[in-house]
């Protein structure tokens, strides 16, 4: 029997959730769990009742923003924040958990993360963005690269 590790399995579920994810870029998910219990999910796409960008388009591509920049130019929530969301929606603490990524985050969830008193951050997909990098470590966050 091939029985996941708690990683792999949280990683999975992770990669799982991206498949809903509705950004033509990048198909993102993330999993907040806090003692082998999953809290919350989230995946990216346009906010609540907001048409998706698979019916819409996509703003950055026809504006042609490089990917990493300009995130305000862009109809979709991350991933991070979305689980964020999804956990405030529902009452649930976020402090001490661990998220798990199919991607880095980008510094603007990293930063939303870190506020949500998130002790440790699994990601799978590199994301170059050295500003994000050093704020974990200054937060403490331990920031591991899963490699399955």
């Amino acid at each position: 029997m091939d029985r996941p590790d708690w990683d792999e399995y949280f990683m999975e579920m992770a990669e799982l959730a991206a498949k809903r994810a509705t950004c033509l870029r990048r198909k993102v998910g993330a999993v907040l769990v806090k003692n082998k219990k999953v809290l919350a999910t989230g995946y990216n796409g346009a906010p609540m009742n907001i048409e998706h960008c698979e019916s819409t388009g996509c703003l950055r591509e026809k504006m042609e923003v490089p990917s990493g920049e300009r995130h305000e130019i862009c109809r979709g929530v991350h991933a991070e924040q979305n689980l964020v969301a999804q956990a405030a929606i529902h009452g649930v603490k976020t402090e001490n958990s661990i998220v798990y990524c199919t991607h880095q985050p980008c510094i603007i969830c990293t930063k939303i993360l870190i506020n949500a008193g998130v002790k440790k951050i699994y990601f799978k997909n590199s994301y170059s963005d050295k500003f994000a990098e050093n704020l974990l470590k200054k937060s403490n966050i331990e920031f591991i690269k899963y490699n399955n």
